[in-house]
Order: structure tokens, then C-alpha cells, then sequence
């Protein structure tokens, strides 16, 4: 049994390759999982931050695979997730056109049903510096259910909440919301860090206060820290050292 790195009150962290440590989760005990995998986009190229032209470079975890390779990984991680996942429970992945498509295929191969493609609109996306297409501002959320058999597993949508959030209409699959604020990026610096606002509203929308969320690539925590502030118990995993500690900081104050 892999020993945690950090557990208190309602908070579990481990370092690791998730593959390995899922297996020591309990079956069908989380509630909801949130996965930000490798993009695979850490080719040599450049991209633009603050004014700056910048390495597109994020680390090792992060270098590209052949398609079929990035199929077989996708599958591994998605397929050890299912088996902690509570059979009406959800799973929600962020990616962009560099692996999303992959992870989409690895759904379904692994007996997952899509049930909504959220697109995250970026109001202020870093410029195209090669102008040889059009700028990158969005990202992709796919939210998917378990198959049990050929049926498609009951799962919460707190329906309610997400119509009063978006003044009293239909919250659409188009999310229109800016990237991680100044004092986030601060606390939880990441190469793919999300903004609290993103995990808050997957949370609300998908479970119950006391639930258990996952995150088998925990980054630097903000699943953890929205989390833990919404009263929902929290399972990260990591396979950096740095990030993890990152992560107990942000979520011990």
C-alpha cells in the first residue's frame, strides 16, 4: 500500500504515477474525478507569455507521443480511473487540440459515455506568433458518465444551481472565463494551471458537499484548494515532488 504523501482532515495527497497509485484507491469510492493529462505539446516551439516570446517547453512529462501512443496512454489512465469511480459518478478532462481527440476516443474505447463538450473561451489567449493560423483561445472540458452493459449510468447535473448562476437561463457548453488570477498564479504556479473559477463550477455542477473528487494529475492543486473550500473531500495525485509541495502550502492556510 503506497503511504501518502500529505493526509489531514479531508485532504489525501500522493506522489506517484497515478496508473500505480489508483490501484490502491478503493473501487467505485470517488464521487468525481477532474484530469488535466499532458497536452503532449512540448515540441521546441515558441508560444508568447506576458510580451514575451517564451519556450512552449513545459518538462519531460509533457513531450510529445506518436498517435498511437497517446491513444495507449490515454486508455491506461482512463481505465484506472473508471475503477475508483462510483458507477454514477462523472469524470471531467481538460485538453486542447493536441491530445483532447485521443482522450475522447479512450472515453468511449473504455466504456465511457460523453454526455457534454464544454468549451473554455480564454478572453485575453497569448497572440499567434507564427500568423499561419488562427489564435489559439479555448480549451476543451469533456464531461463523460460510465456504461454499465449497454445502459448509461444515472449521474447528478445540479441543474438548479447552474441556471440561477447564469441569471436564471440555460447554462450553455460555451464558458466564457479568464485565466488564473494574479494571486493564483502566485500561491500555485504551473505551466498548466487552471483558474479556480473552472474547478468550482465543474464541482457545483457535479457533486454533493461531502463527496470525494479525484484529481490524478494534481499539478500544483487548484482542484484541491476549490475543493476543500466548496466541503468536498479530495484525493490528489502527482508525480512531481515540487508541485506536491506547492499543494500542501495552498492547502494548509
Amino acid at each position: 500500500m503506497k503511504q501518502p504523501y500529505y493526509e489531514k482532515e479531508n485532504v489525501v495527497l500522493y506522489q506517484g504515477d497515478c496508473g500505480k497509485i489508483l490501484k490502491n484507491i478503493c473501487p467505485k469510492s470517488v464521487d468525481m474525478i477532474f484530469a488535466d493529462p499532458p497536452y503532449f505539446l512540448s515540441n521546441g516551439g515558441v508560444t508568447c507569455q506576458s510580451g514575451k516570446q517564451v519556450s512552449v517547453n513545459k518538462g519531460e512529462w509533457d513531450k510529445g507521443m506518436s498517435p498511437l501512443e497517446k491513444l495507449n496512454y490515454n486508455r491506461k489512465w482512463i481505465r484506472a480511473c473508471k475503477e475508483v469511480l462510483k458507477d454514477n459518478g462523472t469524470i471531467w478532462i481538460s485538453g486542447t487540440l493536441h491530445n483532447i481527440y485521443s482522450i475522447g476516443v479512450a472515453l468511449e474505447l473504455e466504456g465511457f459515455s460523453i454526455i457534454n463538450n464544454i468549451t473554455w473561451q480564454k478572453p485575453n489567449p497569448a497572440p499567434n506568433l507564427a500568423c499561419r493560423c488562427f489564435t489559439h483561445s479555448t480549451e476543451t472540458i469533456i464531461w463523460a458518465r460510465k456504461i454499465d452493459g449497454k445502459k448509461k449510468a444515472h449521474h447528478f447535473f445540479n441543474y438548479d444551481l447552474m441556471k440561477e448562476i447564469n441569471g436564471d437561463k440555460q447554462m450553455k457548453d460555451v464558458w466564457l472565463l479568464n485565466s488564473p488570477k494574479k494571486s493564483e498564479k502566485t500561491e500555485g504556479k504551473h505551466p498548466t494551471q487552471k483558474p479556480e473559477s473552472i474547478l468550482e463550477r465543474i464541482i457545483l455542477a457535479s457533486t454533493y458537499e461531502g463527496d470525494v473528487v479525484l484529481d490524478p494529475f494534481n499539478g500544483s492543486g487548484t482542484t484541491g484548494v476549490v475543493a476543500k473550500k466548496l466541503k468536498r473531500k479530495y484525493i490528489g495525485i502527482e508525480i512531481e515532488k515540487d508541485f506536491l509541495v506547492t499543494t500542501k502550502s495552498r492547502l494548509c492556510k
